[in-house]
């Protein structure tokens, strides 16, 4: 059996639903379950992919509801800790552009509390790992030892740095440690603003550099204008189809995890099969992970589609 092990924070987004005027007084708030490596695995599961997620998840009322979702869209959850602090919380402001903006509350929560499972079973041949797991310590720490070691041992190691620039309190830092990662990884997802962020600066990196120290491809995604594919031949342009925005909450995870879905259906669920993908194949599974964020866009939240609403030469 292929599995993917996604790595990284489960909480709660608590978004504004309306705009309030001066006489109204504060906007309504609703709350939604999120966080990027959360979103990737829903994503996978729910596209058919055999899934686990790494996490460290409170026992709070919120973090049964985070277990209860993982169980409905086919995650297996036998690597998530369960602990007694807090789920974090991001409140979640959408634009009139359908585009949100965070702000999170994150000291003393359960997920940045993680311990090292150790090694993986045998079955596990990819691991996938981004957003704020990989910035808050002490898991920040846990987790890039679990990604140095999954490179290691021969799996696909993906990241989606997914920039939350609010909480990475020394930003050179950052930029180093993200490219001293990069000999170890083999598909970065990100989008433009955080591949302009990463590059800023005396430790500044950008994609051509993260290929020259191995990865196989980079996918930076610019929202309604599609996926740029970047390997050592050359940049590909994937454009996205058109689709009316509710909002991009969840977008670009729902790509992550729709690339990975689409590197198991090839086959190509380790480090060495991933850096043998032709460029022709790199384009077709972005053109994949369009139609996946397209479905997730045209709804509110994070919620990414099934297989079942997705066109069958996409599944």
């Amino acid at each position: 059996m292929r599995e993917i092990v996604v790595c990284g924070e489960a909480l709660v987004d608590v978004v504004s639903t309306a705009s309030a005027s001066p006489s109204d007084g504060l906007a309504p708030l609703q709350p939604a379950l999120g966080g990027g490596p959360f979103n990737v695995a829903i994503t996978l599961g729910r596209l058919g992919s055999a899934v686990s997620f790494c996490s460290a998840v409170s026992t709070d009322d919120y973090g049964e509801a985070i277990m209860a979702a993982l169980w409905h869209s086919g995650v297996g959850t036998s690597l998530v800790q369960r602990r007694p602090e807090a789920t974090p919380l991001a409140l979640a402001t959408i634009g009139s552009d359908g585009a949100a903006h965070y702000t999170f509350y994150l000291d003393g929560t359960a997920s940045r509390l993680v311990d090292d499972p150790g090694p993986f079973a045998p079955t596990a041949s990819a691991v996938c790992f981004g957003t704020l797991s990989l910035v808050l310590e002490p898991g920040a720490t846990v987790y890039e030892t679990i990604l140095r070691r999954s490179h290691a041992e021969g799996r696909l190691v993906a990241c989606d740095p997914n920039i939350r620039a609010a909480v990475i309190s020394d930003p050179d830092a950052y930029r180093r440690r993200f490219a001293s990662w990069m000999d170890a990884v083999d598909i970065v997802k990100l989008s433009d603003e955080d591949a302009s962020w990463l590059a800023q600066g005396p430790s500044g990196s950008r994609p051509e550099d993260w290929i020259s120290a191995g990865v196989a491809v980079v996918l930076v995604t610019a929202g309604a204008d599609g996926i740029d594919v970047i390997t050592a031949s050359g940049r590909n342009h994937v454009p996205a189809p058109p689709v009316s925005v509710a909002d991009t909450i969840g977008a670009g995870d729902s790509i992550m995890g729709a690339v990975l879905h689409r590197v198991d259906r090839l086959g190509a669920l380790s480090s060495q099969a991933a850096a043998g993908l032709s460029d022709d194949a790199w384009t077709e599974i972005a053109a994949h992970a369009t139609a996946v964020a397209a479905v997730t866009v045209s709804r509110p939240g994070a919620d990414p589609p099934w297989a079942s609403e997705l066109r069958t030469d996409y599944v």
